[in-house]
């Protein structure tokens, strides 16, 4: 049996975008806290790997060298009008102190869950620290440095391969959309808010790809307060038949967890429940699995969502009853516990329909266009 990879470390915790910023870094310790306290790294083929930083050779596949410059400099303490042009300093993009190892530490892991599938040391790597889906070549953008998802698949393309990757975040990928946007290797397909209420604004079902690519990026904007039901059902519909018909050799998956209905940032009505259920419809579609983190700004309900895909990655249940290890860790932390697991967003009658049918529209319009069509 291969096992399952499991990239983490704790140096994590050095790093931090300020203490009033959306993203805390402290939400990957969570996690790595509450999958211990379920007992999910003692499982048969479950291996935790140290992480190790990405090498600047491996980036420049993605990002151009004077951004690169550019973050390393931020990184030393420099603070130059010009770094503006770079997307670096803004709010959303701070430029703390340890900037750019954060973002190496982050590809790293990204790229060693990527090297082990292509190896066959494992079927499955989960990276809780990637997904950093909005860097693009020359910029920083949505609180991502480096694209860590286009640097694991452009990895994976270079060795032949390829590559299927599904988005289920809140935000549109439009970085890993950008990078492949011509090329027929790569199936991007991205399931978020729609662009017309959500950063970054883009997404939209006529972004299908150009050239070669044409067709090979599929867009699903979700309507304000999409449930379980319908999300799930859009998933099915889309997911499985394309990537089937792909046939990748590895199927990459960013697993941000923003699409909760208790997400401060976000408007989507999902809870832990539908979440697990749709990562579990992404079991099987490619014989290699490589999972990214991404966007979720609810520090305990991310915890909750992450261990519970690593479960359904690994072919456990787990209880919804939160292991009191856990409880009493992140009540140590000031953090407030949300009743989410089972608890569905209860959208009026026409609320419903009219989020359905809007659905139901825009999965229409994709599949007649995306290559394979269906």
């Amino acid at each position: 049996m291969a096992a399952a990879i499991f990239p983490y470390t704790d140096e994590y915790a050095r790093f931090d975008y300020g203490s009033h910023h959306p993203f805390q870094i402290k939400r990957l310790e969570l996690t790595y806290c509450l999958c211990e306290a379920y007992g999910l790294f003692d499982l048969p083929g479950v291996r935790i790997v140290r992480t190790q930083p990405a090498r600047e050779e491996d980036v420049l596949a993605v990002h151009s060298a004077d951004y690169l410059a550019a973050l390393r400099a931020v990184d030393a303490g420099l603070a130059l009008p010009a770094f503006a042009a770079y997307g670096l300093g803004s709010g959303d993009n701070p430029a703390f102190p340890g900037v750019y190892e954060w973002s190496m530490l982050s590809t790293g892991a990204s790229l060693q869950g990527a090297r082990a599938l292509g190896k066959g040391e494992a079927d499955v790597a989960f990276n809780i620290a990637g997904g950093l889906h909005h860097a693009m070549r020359t910029r920083a953008s949505g609180f991502c440095y480096i694209n860590d998802p286009a640097v694991a698949i452009s990895e994976l393309v270079r060795r032949g391969e390829r590559i299927a990757y599904v988005d289920i975040d809140a935000h549109h990928g439009d970085g890993v959309q950008a990078a492949f946007y011509d090329t027929d290797q790569v199936l991007t397909i991205s399931f978020h808010e729609s662009g017309l209420f959500l950063f970054p604004g883009t997404g939209m079902p006529e972004e299908l790809g150009e050239g070669k690519g044409y067709g090979y990026a599929v867009n699903v904007p979700l309507p304000i307060g999409t449930d379980d039901e319908t999300f799930l059902w859009a998933l099915r519909r889309v997911v499985p038949p394309l990537v089937e018909r792909f046939r990748p050799d590895t199927l990459v998956t960013q697993l941000g967890v923003d699409s909760l209905h208790t997400d401060p940032l976000a408007h989507l009505s999902l809870t832990v429940q539908g979440f697990a259920e749709a990562v579990g419809v992404f079991k099987g579609l490619a014989p290699k699995w490589l999972a990214l983190g991404g966007g979720g700004y609810n520090m305990v309900n991310v915890a909750r969502a992450w261990t519970a895909a690593w479960a359904v990655m690994n072919g456990v249940e787990i209880t919804s009853k939160l292991p009191e290890a856990f409880v009493n860790h992140a009540s140590a932390l000031g953090l407030r516990f949300e009743a989410l697991w089972d608890e569905p967003v209860r959208l009026t009658p026409i609320e419903k329909n009219q989020v359905r049918r809007s659905v139901e529209g825009v999965v229409a319009y994709v599949l007649e266009r995306a290559v394979p069509r269906c």
